[in-house]
């Protein structure tokens, strides 16, 4: 059951063109400021794509290592090494993201994103979408006035005080977006599911919320380093993209194989935690679990009890 589909659109004081080089520079830099002690963002496929019906475009696909930027109840219930993947084609400026986990096969995200040189005032964007019937809730993110998670503050990036030495834009006063030129929108149809009973609209709730958060913060920076890019074309982008992905990958990876020598692989067991592997800490089963260990061979046929051990750890 597909619970709500928000509509989050983000002005920015940039024109579409502009931002299709300083999005994909926010998303290395910011990929590589957030990724540390083995969570962040490792790169696994970044490649041109070619679609039939939307011409050339860029195939990422990404492993988000956040276990430690889960929620308490949510960390109760995840293994210790725990990803979300991340798939998007990018055919600017229309791009198609898709989020999953296999430890949780119930949960998707899906984000359409159309960028348009307006103020936000076209309320029939996504009216081709697959989703262009159902129920939509509409909510508008001012990227200079509305509050962002505190851990995530940088005065450097307030854009009521921020002024580019390049471009001469900035500060955003109150009322920006009807004086402000350029300007470009940013148009998000987000689709969360995860359908567990008992647990479905608090999971969509929380994902909703960390999907605003991210957008909002992304949007921000993009606009803050604009001094860091404007100089630079497709191609140079490119260049860094590409470096910032192997300095990224080797901070994540490089925790995560020290991680891995203190604790059994997902090599051996697909999914797992040593102690519990069962989705469990509510008075409920949820849903089980196939567990599989490559070491001593032992299938977990599906077990739904609390706890599961495979036979190597018991040795």
């Amino acid at each position: 059951m597909l619970r709500s589909y928000p509509k989050h659109p983000g002005l920015v004081s940039l024109c579409s063109l502009q931002y299709r080089i300083g999005q994909l520079y926010m998303i290395s830099k910011h990929s590589h400021e957030q990724s540390d002690r083995g969570e962040g963002v490792e790169v696994v496929q970044n490649e041109p794509f070619e679609d039939p019906a939307h011409g050339q475009g860029q195939f990422t696909e990404k492993r988000v290592y956040l276990n430690s930027k889960l929620p308490s109840w949510a960390r109760a219930v995840v293994p210790n090494i725990f990803y979300v993947t991340e798939k998007a084609w990018n055919y600017y400026p229309y791009t198609i993201t898709g989020e999953h986990c296999s430890f949780l096969p119930k949960f998707s995200i899906h984000i359409e994103t159309k960028y348009e040189d307006n103020k936000g005032s076209n309320d029939n964007i996504f009216s081709d979408s697959e989703n262009k019937d159902q129920e939509r809730d509409v909510c508008f993110v001012d990227i200079a006035y509305d509050e962002i998670p505190e851990r995530y503050y940088k005065e450097s990036e307030d854009l009521r005080y921020f002024k580019s030495e390049k471009t001469s834009r900035g500060m955003l006063q109150e009322g920006w977006r009807d004086t402000q030129e350029p300007i470009m929108c940013s148009y998000k149809l987000v689709t969360v599911k995860f359908e567990v009973w008992g647990l479905q609209t608090r999971v969509e709730q929380f994902v909703h919320k960390v999907v605003r958060d991210v957008l909002l913060l992304g949007h921000r920076q993009a606009f803050a380093w604009v001094d860091e890019w404007i100089d630079m074309n497709l191609d140079d982008v490119r260049e860094y993209e590409k470096s910032m992905h192997e300095q990224t990958n080797i901070k994540v990876c490089h925790e995560q194989q020290e991680h891995s020598t203190n604790s059994p692989s997902l090599d051996d067991i697909e999914i797992h935690d040593k102690v519990s592997v069962c989705v469990v800490s509510f008075p409920l089963v949820l849903f089980h679990i196939d567990v599989f260990c490559c070491s001593c061979r032992h299938d977990s046929g599906g077990n739904q009890s609390l706890f599961f051990y495979a036979k190597c750890f018991l040795k």
